[in-house]
């Protein structure tokens, strides 16, 4: 019996990388003079690194880092702070919706009162709004678990996160299924012994996904459902 259902965030409830994460590095950058600016090539290539702060230390350390940075983890810090702080005006301002989906595959799971939960390794604060503008004030007081950024000390596709979850929703592994659009996201839920949907995205949709129990291009709403928690009970019987 499938207890939980369990959300990454980026890729997932939104496709936040390449307009909304990959922008606001963009304009941080920007705004602190150091001529750096990410593509939509360079950051797929980026996206391999989980986690923000880790993927702007991965780069400055295979391309140079700043003129005169003395403490590389403070300006890390500053950067991620300064990039969160423009992300979260993207998701203020409403230019990102939902994927294709989500809100009726959330709203089947409240209907039959199955626990949700999201597991990011993004900012807590921009996941806690991503959720609360895209899905509604209504739909986030469902969930049992946001979990997200430094809450753990491992990246997916550690599953340290997923592993944290289970604590908190008290249950077991094949009680919960989770949906994710990376192989990093896969790794980490498989390696927690779950069930996993992949929806693939334009930066993850070339990844190797032979693990997952099922691969979509989206959730699909009426008349294309592609993915329903009907869908889910049976992929969970069949396994």
């Amino acid at each position: 019996m499938i207890e939980a259902i369990i959300f990454d965030c980026d890729g997932v409830l939104a496709d936040t990388e390449r307009d909304g994460h990959r922008v606001a590095f963009n304009r941080a950058f920007a705004e602190k003079g150091y001529g750096v600016e990410w593509d939509v090539e360079l950051y797929k290539e980026l996206l391999k690194v989980a986690g923000g702060k880790e993927r702007m230390r991965h780069y400055f350390d295979q391309t140079g880092w700043p003129e005169n940075v003395s403490d590389k983890d403070g300006l890390i810090k500053d950067l991620h702070k300064l990039k969160t702080d423009l992300y979260m005006q993207i998701i203020d301002s409403g230019e990102l919706p939902l994927r294709c989906g989500v809100a009726r595959f959330v709203d089947e799971a409240v209907a039959e009162g199955v626990k949700l939960a999201v597991c990011s390794t993004s900012n807590e604060r921009a996941v806690n709004m991503v959720v609360e503008r895209l899905l509604g004030p209504d739909r986030k007081a469902r969930f049992d678990a946001i979990l997200a950024g430094d809450v753990v000390s491992k990246k997916k596709p550690d599953p340290e996160i997923y592993n944290l979850a289970l604590e908190r929703l008290n249950l077991t592994p094949k009680e919960c299924v989770v949906i994710e659009d990376s192989r990093n996201g896969l790794l980490a839920a498989k390696a927690a012994g779950m069930y996993c949907v992949v929806t693939t995205n334009g930066y993850t949709e070339d990844e190797d996904f032979a693990e997952a129990d099922l691969v979509v291009s989206e959730l699909g709403v009426p008349p294309n459902v592609r993915v329903s928690l009907d869908t889910i009970k049976h992929l969970t019987e069949n396994h």
